[in-house]
């Protein structure tokens, strides 16, 4: 199957430079470029990508707002794409915001490119983009900025001891493979408590649970 990709980004060369080396790949085509992030939605809505290049920092409208907009209840399309964030770790104060609106997962700019074909695939295939070190650093350092959320307490009565050990082990960016060694239990078990998780948080993804791990309290920043 064939992935559909959007690249948002206002600087012209980065877009061309990205365009480039997904067409490249047999299982990705690159349907459209925008320059901002007003652009990023009108061309979403229309072309229906599976995963949207999203950059933070755009004109018009930031790569936060865009998202919202494509991923929020109003949005006019009825296939709703995969964010991946385009990211400078240094400068970028509120990549845990666009964690909360959706985002999938992250990516440095200057990423070898073999790391942006691998994001592309893992987040278009519905998972999240947790495993480099990086994105567990961004989320840690946002999380340890925020207040917790109160919201999380009765949620956390509907995991069993199980889900709540699963929770607690997505929040520390731990893999399938990687809980499953922990907790001495099978990755497809893994897989089916995932699952539950995800279904009683009401989360989107890995991404929105390490959120919700992070809030209940059941993992601290560098932990």
């Amino acid at each position: 199957m064939t992935i559909t990709v959007l690249i948002a980004d206002d600087q012209a060369m980065v877009r061309a430079g990205f365009a480039a080396l997904l067409d490249a790949q047999e299982d990705v085509r690159v349907v459209g470029q925008a320059a901002d992030g007003a652009e990023a939605v009108s061309l979403s809505a229309r072309l229906n990508p599976d995963v949207v290049l999203m950059d933070v920092r755009m004109p018009e409208l930031d790569g936060i707002a865009a998202t919202r907009r494509i991923l929020g209840p109003g949005y006019p399309a009825a296939h709703v794409p995969r964010i991946l964030m385009l990211t400078t770790f240094d400068i970028d104060d509120y990549v845990y915001d666009a964690l909360e609106a959706g985002a999938s997962g992250f990516l440095l700019k200057d990423a070898l490119p073999e790391d942006l074909v691998h994001a592309v695939r893992v987040v278009a295939a519905g998972d999240a983009l947790l495993a480099p070190s990086v994105t567990r650093r961004m989320i840690e350092h946002f999380a340890a900025r925020r207040p917790r959320a109160g919201r999380a307490t009765a949620t956390l009565r509907d995991l069993t001891d199980r889900e709540r050990e699963v929770l607690t082990l997505i929040g520390r960016g731990r893999s399938n493979a990687e809980i499953a060694a922990e907790l001495f239990i099978s990755e497809q078990t893994v897989k089916t408590h995932v699952g539950k998780v995800l279904a009683k948080l009401g989360a989107r993804d890995r991404v929105q649970a390490v959120i919700f791990a992070y809030d209940a309290g059941l993992v601290e920043a560098a932990s």
